[in-house]
Formats: structure tokens, sequence, C-alpha cells
């Protein structure tokens, strides 16, 4: 016996030989798979019971659901054996002829391949050969088909016509994560199951079982972490609590758990979520920092805080989610508060805020910083009004000003031009209605027109708006604008202005462009502090959806093309073309008018005047 050999037949011996949970503990027969899957168990038993059984199968679904299980699940079921039975059934609880080897992957009818490294057409060629020669020992043959999106367009292809009319005796079982990239002339074929993610709660309940057959003892609240953190995948989850396990020397408590995942305490996040809606930035800081500098992941506490929100606002619409076990009694109990009393569009605020602040985070260097900096808007963000209130107010607030003062003024008052009539609309109704009515006790006030030739307001000084500030220098038009980085020898942004922008609209302070392709991602920015610089006067410079005008580029192109057509035109330029064949109009120059004709007002207008663009005797053609 060799060394090798030896030391394997010690560690079997000696129980060192252990196997992961997520092996250990999967699932052997259909009634494992019912956790989580239930609709595609109560399918397959209903399609066995009638002998409906499909010659190819599509399982798809996230990482860690049970496709690769399911696939073996299967074949055992089509190549069921025993003494009494010998058909294809669902009920597997006594192990079969076949059973061990197709549930270890060493059956000689039971044929897996990877797709992932077989994507040719020479690998679906050699399974097409091999279809027509009916199985070794099985009822079927049996083709599972991992990660079957990985396959090349040649290799679907081929494998189309054999997939469509296979031999009675071949079954094909295909498994993908990625089901949008499998043609839909292979899925047409299948007949499709969607293993859909455990539900959080059920993991709970796997991870207990388990646990008590390992003689684990493990909290509550850690299996809930580990079935948050598992995101709805069984092999993930018992690989998290095979780590807890070690991590904890068999015990699995919270706080082990928690370090170990990098997470915050759930009580914590329920602090810092109470300390944003406050909007209390300085208590939200310091439950941030007490929590970094306790081991938490700055980007899981931002998701944690996500999911808190999340599920506040599912509590408000949805009360008996409170009952998920997968929750801690403190965020149960807090997040039923929360739902009373925080509004949905705060919460939406905070959602959309999380959402963003996330990813800056995962991507940010200081990723403690960045997280604090999403806090703060956070925090600040709660002092807002929502959007809906701020228009109402705004609304209510035009409504009181434009109440007090009426559109025009009443006839017969000598309100005329520049003529204010300080007086409420309802007591005006009253005053034209034809039958005075009692006026109440105490004293009243006597209404008359007050002449007004200057805009000022009854018993209060208005204060006259600050004027805007003047530009140094005057834009009027793209044109503009290069000129002035011609003046100030910025060469490169005088390039791309002229390559890139169409301007769409312009005014003092204010740019709209739409730019071309290939234009810079900071040029607007680049534009708009170099404008402020110039012309010492804040710009905005945005770009529009609007087609806008040529750039001066392409006007230039245009004038060009232009001047050619006109010369060619041309009848001396026509004669010049004609008795000299191949010549060609290389430029034309359009030569300004001297200061003397410009003076010369006896010219006639018709004359004088010409269209810009028209070649006029005088100008320079190159041939």
């Amino acid at each position: 016996m060799s060394e090798t050999e030896r030391q394997s037949q010690d560690a079997a011996s000696t129980g060192t030989g252990y196997r992961v949970l997520a092996r250990k503990y999967r699932p052997k027969d259909f009634t494992d798979l019912m956790v989580g899957q239930e609709p595609m168990v109560r399918t397959l038993t209903n399609a066995f019971e009638t002998g409906r059984i499909a010659q190819a199968y599509m399982l798809t679904g996230v990482r860690g659901v049970g496709k690769t299980t399911t696939a073996r699940i299967l074949a055992r079921a089509l190549n069921y054996k025993t003494a009494d039975i010998d058909k294809p059934t669902i009920d597997l609880r006594v192990p079969g002829e076949h059973c061990q080897a197709i549930m270890e992957g060493r059956h000689v009818d039971v044929i897996e391949m990877d797709a992932a490294s077989h994507t040719g057409i020479d690998d679906i060629r050699e399974i097409i050969e091999q279809v027509r020669y009916r199985p070794v020992s099985a009822r079927y043959k049996v083709y599972i088909i991992d990660e079957v999106h990985m396959l090349s367009t040649q290799a679907f292809n081929g494998l189309l016509k054999t997939l469509e009319e296979p031999p009675e005796h071949v079954k094909f079982i295909f498994a993908t994560t990625e089901i949008r990239k499998v043609p839909i002339t292979v899925l047409s074929r299948c007949q499709r199951f969607d293993l859909r993610r455990i539900s959080a709660s059920d993991l709970v309940g796997l991870f207990t079982t388990i646990a008590a057959k390992e003689g684990i003892e493990a909290e509550a609240d850690a299996l809930a972490m580990i079935a948050r953190a598992a995101e709805g995948s069984a092999r993930d989850g018992l690989s998290l609590l095979d780590q807890a396990i070690a991590h904890g020397a068999g015990v699995v408590q919270a706080e082990a758990v928690r370090g170990m995942l990098g997470l915050a305490d759930r009580a914590r996040i329920v602090d810092l979520f109470q300390h944003i809606v406050k909007g209390d930035v300085a208590a939200a800081l310091g439950e941030f920092q007490g929590q970094y500098e306790a081991g938490a992941n700055p980007v899981v506490v931002l998701t944690d805080l996500a999911d808190f929100t999340h599920l506040v606002t599912r509590l408000k619409y949805v009360p008996d989610a409170a009952n998920d076990p997968s929750l801690s009694e403190i965020e149960r109990t807090k997040a039923a508060e929360f739902a009373k009393g925080v509004a949905v569009t705060t919460l939406s605020r905070i959602w959309q805020m999380l959402l963003k602040g996330i990813p800056e985070t995962e991507g940010s260097s200081r990723t403690a910083g960045a997280a604090e900096m999403v806090l703060i808007r956070l925090a600040h963000a709660a002092h807002l009004p929502a959007p809906e209130d701020a228009a109402r107010r705004l609304a209510e607030f035009s409504g009181d000003n434009g109440g007090s003062r009426p559109s025009s003024p009443p006839s017969g008052n000598g309100g005329g031009s520049g003529t204010r009539v300080p007086y409420q609309s309802s007591v005006a109704a009253r005053a034209a209605e034809p039958t005075p009515r009692p006026q109440p006790s105490g004293p009243t006030a006597m209404l008359r027109a007050v002449p007004n030739p200057e805009p000022q307001t009854i018993g209060r000084t208005e204060a006259k708006p600050a004027e805007a500030p003047k530009p140094l220098v005057r834009i009027n038009s793209i044109g503009d604008i290069v000129d002035l980085a011609g003046e100030k020898r910025d060469v490169k942004l005088k390039a791309l202005v002229r390559n890139f922008v169409r301007p769409v609209r312009l005014e003092p302070g204010r740019l709209d462009v739409n730019l071309t392709e290939g234009a810079p991602n900071t040029l607007l920015n680049e534009l708009a502090v170099k404008l402020k610089e110039w012309t010492g006067i804040h710009w905005i410079v945005s770009t529009s959806r609007e087609e806008g005008g040529p750039t001066m580029v392409e006007a230039e192109a245009r004038t060009r093309e232009q001047h050619v057509i006109d010369a060619r035109q041309d009848p001396d330029v026509a004669a010049i073309l004609a008795h000299f064949p191949g010549a060609k109009i290389i430029d034309v120059r359009v030569r300004a008018p001297t200061p003397e004709e410009e003076a010369d007002e006896a010219t006639p207008p018709a004359a004088a005047e010409s269209e810009e663009g028209d070649i006029l005797p005088g100008d320079d053609i190159e041939f």
C-alpha cells in the first residue's frame, strides 16, 4: 500500500474526510425539493402519473437554487427501477438500481456536460452521433447540459433537429442561469421550469433542521443573518453556515456571524434609520462611526439601511410581512412603528438616495467617507418638504397674493391706469350686491381708490430687486464664443466648440446646446468655467434634446459648397470649365466690399444688395 493510499484510509477511519454541508444535504428526491420549488414538483408529479413525459426539459434560475441537483433527480426518476417498480416515477423513497450512480454523477447512461467548457459544434456533433445507440443498462440515455446558454450559435443550430425529434430512448435536460441567451428555437422544444429563489423563511427552517441533525447550537438571529446573506440560494446559505460553524468552533452565535459577514447589528441599523428620519446629522454620523469601528462594512451598512427602508415601506401596505421569521424582534416592532409615522414620500426619497449612494460608496477609494456623505444627504433631506407639499404651499401662497387685489379696478372709482385698489375680493363682491347687508358692530374700514402712479406696496416698503451683473463681454452667438476663445489663446476650447457644439438657445448667463458624436464629456463644464472667467457672470451650459443649428465647421462647409455651386452657375466660369476639360473649382473667395463701395449711396439697391454667398464680379475663383 502506498503512503498516499494509507493516509486516505487513515483519514476515512478517523472521520477527517469531511463533506461540506452543501454536498452532504443535497436533495436526493422530490420530497427534498419541496423546499421552495413546490410548483415544479407538482407539475412533474402530474406529468409522470399521466405518462406525459417531455423529450427535453429546461431548468432556469439563479445560482444555488438546485438546477443541477434537480436534473439528477429527474434523471433518477426517469430511470427508476426496483424489484417491484419498473417505470418512471417521482416516488423515490426506496433507492433503485441506478439511483446511487446517477446522484454521484458516474452512471454510464446519464451524461453530464458543462457547456461552459464544451461550447463548439464538435462537442454537439459527438452527442448527435451517440444518441442513436441505445442505453447500456438504464431505461433512457439522459444528457444533462449545464450552463447551456454558453453554447455557440453553430452548436445550437446543430442540436435543433435532434432536439425536435430525438430517439425514444433519449432525454435532454438543460440548465442555465441566463435564459434570455438561449435561442427561442431551443426553448420552444423544451418543457421549461423556473426554479425560484428560496425565501428567507424557508432557508431559516432548512438551516434549523440541518443544525439540529449536526448537533450544532445555533441562535435564531444568526441563522436569519445567514439566510438574508444567501439571497435565495440554498447552496450559498449552507456554505455560509459551514463557515459560521467553523468560525464559532461548533456554536453559531449572532455576534460571531455578524463579525464574519461584516454586518452591522440590526438594532443599530434601526437606530441609524431613526436618526436619519429625525434629521439629526451628528447622531447619525456618531452611530455610523460606532458601527464602522465595530467592523461593519460601510457598503453593507447602507445596504442594510436600504433593506430596512424597504421593510418599513412594505409594512405600510402589507402589515402581515412583519411575521417573516427572518426578521428580528426589534426589526418587527420598530418597522411597524415607523410605518405608521413616516410618510411614503419620505421613505421613497430615502430609498432613491440610497440606491444612488450605494454604488458611489462601492466605487470610492474612501468607502467610510463616501458613506458618511450619503448619510449627511439623507439627514439633510429629512427637513425638506415633499415635492407635492412644496407645490401645494406655493399654490396657496400664490392664491393669497392673487386674491388680495382684483384683476381690474372697478368702474366709477377713478381706477384708471396706474391706480391700485387695496381690498379683498370677497369685500368687493359684497359691495357689488344691490341690497345692503347689515354691518357688524365695531369699527369698519372705509375703502377707496388710491392713485398710485408708481408701483409700491400699501403699508410696507418693497425691497427693490438687485440688478443682475452686466457681463464684461457681450456674447450673442457661438461665433462670439469662438472669437473670445481665440483672443484668450485657448486653442483647444476653440477647436472643440467649432467642431462639436450645435447652438439651441443663447441668452445672457445661459447656453443650451446639442453636442455632436465624439464630443468630450467635460466640454460643457470647461465651457461654463471659461465663460464665467471671461465674461464675469455665472453661466449655465446644458445639453438639449433639440437638434439645434449646425456647428461652425458644418456651417462653413455648407457655405463653401454653396459658393462652388454659385460659381458653376456663373456664365464666365461655366465657359472656362467647358473650354478646359478636367478643370475643377478648388476654392471660391468672396471679396469684401471696399469702404468706397459701402459709402456709395447712389448705387441702386437691386445692384448693390445680394444674398449671402452669391458670387459677385471681382470675386476670386481658384481652379
